[in-house]
């Protein structure tokens, strides 16, 4: 690499590192506020807060990277042509297209690393966020039970209250109301304790001493038996149950399936790293300003771009999981017309004079 390589790379790498950091706490800012509220509604552990913000993080950076990638580029290019450093280097027989060598670089090293995040680490950070998200949520349903309040359970349909606890931890004079298929169970006992089975998974209340009544509402009939050990096992559910996310699915086994809504996951996945290196190559041609214009006079261009792909990707992954389209073209035509806007753009910077020509 020549040094104009090395100073073009170097102010590139800087301001595409910078632009991804701003976008990354705007996007992390948000996502803590969502998990502080979960955390706070749900009574999360502390621990299970910073997991989730840390694993959400690495999801947001497949997002991240390739507008950042674009604003970057845009942004360290417009500063050379606003200070007439671009006109400098054109003036020493160096033609516009020189630029794309430092850029491809740092393209290639990015869609590289933005491959492997999307392909394999971003899969299995969603997946660990689900589990972690579903056992906080399992035992914030029925955790430890605390005396003085009452514990909803079993998706609401159950009350648990206990007015004091002894030494030993066990729990004085409980209340419980349970509804179980249309009928009303209320358990009182002078004692109760807790303690869990299948790990974790059931968490059984054995009573001591008290009486239970059972009936319908609205009915008169109502049946009363007193007992001197009752225990009432309540299922948690297992977090693994129940189909796995699309998102959570490793990208070898979407790439076996022929499922609309695994293709289109496995498209969308793939046109990540190929969606930052076409935004990498459309920046250099948008990057060009006049003479007269400002540093910042093309990013609106650029980011009204970038909102155009991305919704038309976004709208063909739709398109594409509920089988409007065919897995081919699939996303590939949105990225193929990119490709036709970046090669006339890149043609027409490289013959400034050809479309005048063709005007005359």
């Amino acid at each position: 690499m020549g040094r104009l390589d090395r100073y073009i790379l170097r102010e590139v790498a800087l301001s595409s590192a910078a632009v991804a950091l701003v976008l990354l706490v705007i996007l992390v800012g948000n996502q803590v506020a969502q998990v502080l509220g979960q955390a706070a509604e749900y009574r999360y552990p502390h621990h299970v807060v910073g997991q989730l913000i840390l694993l959400t993080s690495v999801q947001n950076l497949s997002v991240v990277v390739p507008v950042a990638l674009l604003l970057g580029i845009m942004l360290s290019l417009g500063r050379l042509y606003h200070e007439s450093e671009m006109t400098a280097i054109r003036a020493c027989g160096i033609g516009p297209l020189r630029v794309l060598r430092p850029v491809l670089l740092l393209a290639s090293v990015v869609v590289l690393l933005l491959a492997w995040l999307t392909l394999v680490i971003a899969p299995r950070a969603f997946n660990d966020a689900q589990t972690i998200r579903r056992d906080a949520l399992r035992a914030a349903q029925f955790g430890a039970l605390v005396p003085g309040r009452f514990h909803s359970f079993a998706g609401g349909t159950g009350v648990f209250y206990a007015e004091s606890a002894g030494d030993n931890g066990e729990l004085r004079k409980v209340f419980i109301e349970r509804r179980v298929d249309g009928h009303l169970e209320i358990a009182l006992a002078a004692r109760a304790s807790q303690h869990a089975e299948e790990g974790g998974l059931v968490q059984v209340i054995v009573l001591y001493d008290g009486e239970r009544y059972e009936g319908a509402p609205g009915l008169a009939r109502l049946r009363r038996m007193e007992f001197k050990v009752h225990g009432i096992p309540i299922r948690l559910g297992d977090p693994a149950t129940g189909p796995a996310r699309v998102e959570t699915l490793p990208t070898a086994l979407l790439a076996r399936s022929h499922v609309p809504l695994d293709v289109a996951e496995l498209q969308w996945r793939l046109s990540m790293p190929l969606m930052a290196l076409l935004l990498a190559l459309l920046a250099v041609p948008l990057a060009e300003l006049k003479p007269r214009e400002g540093r910042y006079a093309k990013i609106g261009v650029g980011v009204l771009v970038y909102f155009i792909y991305a919704n038309l990707l976004t709208a063909t992954r739709s398109w594409l999981e509920k089988g409007v389209i065919a897995a081919l073209p699939g996303l590939w035509w949105a990225h193929i017309g990119l490709v036709v806007v970046i090669a006339f753009l890149l043609w027409r910077q490289a013959h400034p004079t050809a479309l005048r020509w063709v005007r005359r």
